[in-house]
């Protein structure tokens, strides 16, 4: 999992909830013992699979009804989008879509990723993608941002767009759009609550 921490933005949220105001003190004493939910709530982001709507949406307008979208009316609206920006993404460089390591076409994959759930399969491994099962579930150790590319740029071999020279000038001709670059190694869930590890570095 990429370096991030949850236990942190969750603290956030529920403090932005429970207070009515704030100034810029770090030591915040006068916590509410109780938190008021009452009244109406505005769904503003949704993110079952991170980083599709941000690869995928094309514009900030495009990205923000995504997030504001029941996911059963999603494929129907942002499905043709969606296939459309992958499509010009391999076009920008002189590529056509190619099938991915899981064998989808461009329009099969699109129609599974504009829907923002997390499956989970109770009777198989629980993974984004192990090489064999996908989207059967999601680990803290899952790679997802990277795994997300690879099915979206990766092609067959999922290493298509991977920085190749290839015409043999000695200078690369395709990006490297199959990672973020950002290493997920070392990671050690802890066994309780939050269950990752404090923020560090790579």
């Amino acid at each position: 999992m990429k370096t991030f921490n949850i236990k942190y933005t969750l603290l956030s949220i529920l403090l932005v909830a429970g207070l009515t105001s704030c100034n810029n003190d770090d030591d915040i004493t006068d916590l509410p013992q109780e938190l008021d939910f009452t009244g109406t709530f505005v769904q503003e982001d949704q993110m079952g699979r991170p980083g599709i709507n941000t690869v995928l949406s094309g514009t900030s307008e495009i990205k923000d009804d995504f997030n504001v979208t029941i996911p059963s009316e999603q494929v129907a609206t942002f499905q043709p989008l969606f296939l459309d920006r992958a499509v010009a993404l391999h076009a920008a460089f002189g590529a056509e879509y190619e099938t991915n390591i899981l064998g989808l076409d461009a329009a099969t994959l699109t129609t599974i990723l504009a829907a923002d759930v997390l499956q989970v399969a109770p009777d198989a491994p629980t993974t984004y993608f192990d090489g064999t099962n996908v989207l059967t579930g999601r680990t803290l150790t899952d790679d997802i941002i990277d795994i997300s590319l690879v099915l979206v740029f990766g092609g067959e071999n999922g290493d298509r767009f991977n920085g190749q020279d290839t015409n043999g000038d000695g200078t690369p001709d395709l990006p490297i759009l199959v990672t973020d670059g950002v290493n997920n190694s070392g990671e050690t869930p802890l066994n309780s609550f939050p269950y990752l590890e404090p923020p560090h570095s790579l």
